[in-house]
């Protein structure tokens, strides 16, 4: 299992971890990081999901049939399938948004890649990614598999988390930045 320098829970390293070993064994840690990333889109847009993940309100038996049910209708199987479901029956869904940022990191480090964690104002373009990932390649020396994500807040620029670094281009920073010296000034 890789270690990882990122804040993650113990208990999301672990569970990344089998996954990845199972996904390993069966050759399909592609279409496991694939399953993943929609099961992430699933969550970040919607509030009512979010609530049953992190709710403690909802019984293991609850969580387990609404993920049985979300997982069935977004036709997430195989692997990635009965790994919500056995997370969800352990009571560990809190954790899920941890347990994909680690499979992440583990199936990166096993290829080979360094990862990055984008977050842009609008969605970047083919060729805006492609020479992301060769700026980030020449900063890393290694390649560079990229999660994006779009926060419209951010007005513009991006915000690039690699390893312990951050590098924060974004207006609203930058507008965060000189309103906090015209306060100074003034």
């Amino acid at each position: 299992m890789a270690q990882s320098s990122s804040p993650i829970s113990a208990v999301a390293e672990r569970y990344a971890g089998s996954l990845f070993e199972l996904a390993l064994q069966e050759n399909s840690v592609a279409k496991v990081e694939a399953d993943l990333t929609d099961f992430e889109a699933m969550l970040n847009g919607s509030a009512d999901l979010a609530r049953l993940i992190n709710s403690p309100v909802f019984s293991s038996e609850d969580q387990a049939k609404a993920i049985g049910a979300i997982i069935s209708k977004a036709k997430i199987t195989g692997l990635v399938g009965n790994f919500l479901r056995v997370v969800a029956k352990n009571r560990r869904l809190f954790a899920v948004p941890g347990m994909i940022k680690a499979f992440r990191q583990i199936a990166a480090d096993h290829r080979g890649e360094a990862s990055a964690e984008v977050t842009s104002a609008h969605a970047l373009t083919a060729a805006q990614q492609t020479e992301l990932k060769a700026t980030l390649k020449s900063l890393a020396g290694k390649d560079v598999a990229i999660a994006m994500t779009v926060d419209p807040s951010l007005l513009g620029g991006l915000i690039v988390k690699m390893g312990s670094r951050q590098i924060d281009t974004s207006l609203k920073t930058k507008l965060n930045s000189l309103k906090l010296a015209l306060k100074e000034v003034g």
